[in-house]
């Protein structure tokens, strides 16, 4: 397998971590997105576990072009952010699996042998929300928005500034960006104050 993250010291931990009991072997690794497909074309390696926020090309990006150039190394997304969206567009782009930084060498180590088997792996920490992102999205009009982006809209429709709803929601501004990308997407607008009107339009606000 390929190991890809832009932390060097996280990195190696893993690997250690995945080739201490023998079962796994790691064949490469990467501190970026394009180094990483560049070593996944070169390797085809069974599984490539990817650190999803990455700089030049982030775990998302790097599924895709896997998707897209037709390698059949299955990707398993390894990631602090959990949010039920993400996940959902992760496993549509096409990942094997998805799971939260915080999980345990054994839980990462069974993933990725999960994987490398053909399943697709999703903690049950996170399919409850997956289910519930499934299920707003097969609704019809509204679109389907997740509960910190619900979080985010209602905290701009309040005024607030993005460093203001990170404080508030205890959350890096990255992340408060991330979100508010992805809110935008699925309003069809460009600055916060449209989405509050467009969201209020729509029903989405009180």
């Amino acid at each position: 397998m390929v190991v890809v993250d832009d932390h060097p010291f996280f990195r190696d931990g893993v690997i250690r971590g995945l080739t201490r009991g023998g079962q796994v072997e790691v064949v490469g690794e990467a501190g970026n997105g394009r180094e990483a497909l560049e070593v996944i074309a070169r390797e085809r390696p069974a599984v490539a576990l990817v650190d999803y926020q990455m700089p030049d090309m982030d775990g998302l990006a790097l599924v895709h072009a896997v998707v897209r150039d037709q390698i059949p190394t299955r990707v398993l997304l390894l990631s602090a952010f959990t949010d039920s969206a993400i996940v959902f567009k992760a496993l549509q782009e096409g990942a094997a699996g998805y799971l939260p930084k915080e999980a345990r060498r054994d839980e990462i180590v069974d993933a990725v042998l999960s994987v490398a088997r053909g399943r697709t792996v999703v903690p049950p920490e996170l399919a409850s929300g997956l289910a519930d992102e499934i299920r707003l999205r097969a609704e019809p009009g509204a679109p389907a928005l997740s509960e910190r982006e619900h979080q985010v809209l209602r905290a701009f429709a309040r005024g607030l500034s993005i460093p203001q709803v990170a404080s508030e929601l205890y959350i890096s501004p990255s992340t408060v960006k991330t979100h508010t990308q992805r809110l935008y997407e699925k309003l069809g607008v460009s600055d916060r104050a449209a989405a509050v009107a467009e969201a209020m339009r729509r029903g989405l606000l009180e």
